[in-house]
């Protein structure tokens, strides 16, 4: 299918012509087919085109997991605009800077979710280019659900010519993603990469049509998103968006509906499978498991293979500028490369480890990770310099990860060189934390690191030198950083300092605060 189709609206278009009654989504309202989500689609697209939205223009999404974010989704890239995701764990500051960056012309949010109504978190805010605020309550009353309503038939086949008129080198997507700098780029994706990469991705968990995918990944991120829904759609599986993940319900789900294949960071498998030590659901449903963003300890693929009957699990390794997938292993791999490597290079990509002399490292000698192919970015958004940055002169994109490849091609990760910690499958930048910890009125310097989790993997710690003469408490510290940015990059741990260990040009000594963490 995807030789022929090379955007995200046009895979639907045939998706709908290979699979229109297949089952394409199920949430708690019921099912919907693909031929139902195709008419959905446009139904979106006809409302965003109704406000103005023009081919080039950014819509944001910043909802949870839902038929909502799909259709909107699908809207945006059936009229050549272009995708903005924001995480629903971010505050009203963090979302109000992708929002300004990007220049989003519209925004589609929750009327509630978990309590917080997102849109009163903009309250104050300017976001002089941000034109409509839209509202779902994930049911038939919010203002998106109305504009839907009132979407004509006339309207809803006028704007299927658009799709023809969008080409595979429009950009798709802007997802923002963090750095050195402490303020969030928008990572550029084409369409043309969306269905090339994730095509790959695809074939190599074995989706195929009718499989049963249960999305808990974030539709924000990329293995929410391209990696389940846009993948689903490809293969004509069937999707089961998680709004929030929870592991008794995620048995039950397992369970009651078969679910075939599912994705997260191993995290997420390791709480499944101590739950159902007691809860005794029958999972052997499961087919295909994917999962990365650190190494996977060698017990839990054979307790998936052993216990549960999984045969198929996939390890990756891949960041936002490299549309989050450059390695994966192979179903045919044994448990110790899936394990602790991140596997080989995916099909039309190249990849080397690079020295400190700048050349590129012998086979098991560590070196930065660099990159090269379809896989790549256009660029970061509005950033010409910072894109520039990331380039070697002949054109190798620099990760900033270090790395090991072996004989047989495998790579292994081994260290970040732009200090960023994973908390449960979450991407933290010191940088863009301590930014926002700098602005606390009795902070005076902070440097903040990755510490080891058993339950997430890596949490964030703190040290903190505090103003002269404050009165500084830890507690109300982090509570004051659960106020200001989402809780995955809120310290689990604070520790206040003297002083921070420095160089001689005044750099900040990281690898001295984690000797001492």
């Amino acid at each position: 299918m995807a030789g022929a189709a090379q955007t995200i609206g046009h895979v639907l278009r045939e998706a709908v012509a290979h699979h229109g009654q297949r089952i394409a989504l199920v949430d708690a309202r019921g099912a919907i087919t693909y031929a139902q989500l195709w008419q959905r689609a446009l139904r979106a697209a006809a409302v965003f085109r109704g406000i103005g939205v023009v081919h080039g223009d950014r819509v944001a999404i910043w909802l949870p997991n839902s038929v909502q974010w799909v259709e909107a989704a699908l809207g945006i890239a059936l009229i050549g605009a272009t995708i903005v995701p924001v995480s629903t764990r971010l505050k009203g500051n963090e979302a109000a800077y992708i929002l300004s960056k990007s220049g989003a012309r519209v925004l589609l949010a929750p009327t509630a979710f978990l309590g917080q109504d997102y849109l009163a978190m903009l309250q104050g805010e300017p976001l002089p280019a941000l034109e409509a605020r839209l509202r779902t309550d994930f049911g038939g009353s919010g203002a998106w659900e109305q504009a839907l309503a009132a979407v004509t038939t006339e309207a809803a086949e006028a704007v299927a010519g658009d799709l023809d008129r969008v080409g595979p080198a429009d950009i798709a997507e802007i997802i923002f993603t963090s750095g050195t700098t402490g303020f969030p780029k928008g990572v550029m994706l084409r369409h043309e990469q969306v269905v090339s990469v994730y095509s790959v991705w695809a074939d190599g968990i074995g989706l195929v049509a009718g499989d049963r995918y249960l999305i808990s990944a974030p539709m924000f991120h990329s293995f929410g998103f391209k990696a389940g829904v846009f993948v689903s759609i490809l293969k004509g599986a069937t999707m089961y968006p998680v709004q929030t993940f929870d592991a008794a319900e995620t048995l039950d789900t397992i369970e009651r509906e078969k679910i075939t294949v599912t994705g997260g960071p191993p995290t997420i498998f390791t709480s499944l499978l101590q739950m159902n030590k007691a809860a005794g659901r029958d999972i052997s449903s499961l087919r295909s498991v994917a999962t990365g963003a650190s190494m996977v300890s060698p017990d839990l693929i054979r307790a998936l293979q052993r216990d549960v009957g999984v045969e198929i699990v996939v390890n990756a390794y891949g960041l936002t500028e490299a549309s989050a997938l450059c390695t994966m292993t192979a179903a045919s791999d044994p448990v110790e490369v899936i394990a602790l490597t991140a596997g080989k290079p995916i099909k039309g990509i190249e990849l080397r480890c690079v020295g400190k002399d700048g050349a590129v490292a012998a086979t098991g000698e560590e070196g930065e990770i660099q990159v090269r192919g379809h896989n790549v970015m256009a660029g970061y958004f509005d950033e010409p310099q910072e894109t520039a940055a990331m380039f070697t002169a002949d054109g190798w994109m620099m990760t900033g990860d270090i790395g090991v490849v072996d004989a047989a091609g495998n790579l292994s990760v081994t260290d970040r060189l732009k200090d960023m910690f994973i908390v449960g499958g979450f991407n933290c930048y010191p940088a863009e934390i301590e930014k926002i910890m700098l602005t606390h009125p009795q902070v005076r310097e902070v440097g903040v690191i990755g510490v080891p989790d058993d339950r997430l993997g890596e949490v964030g710690k703190a040290f903190v030198v505090t103003a002269p003469g404050a009165a500084f408490d830890t507690q109300a510290f982090i509570a004051w950083c659960r106020e200001h940015m989402a809780n995955f990059k809120v310290p689990r741990f604070v520790e206040v300092v003297d002083a921070l260990p420095r160089n001689a040009m005044g750099k900040m000594q990281k690898f001295i605060l984690r000797a001492r963490r």
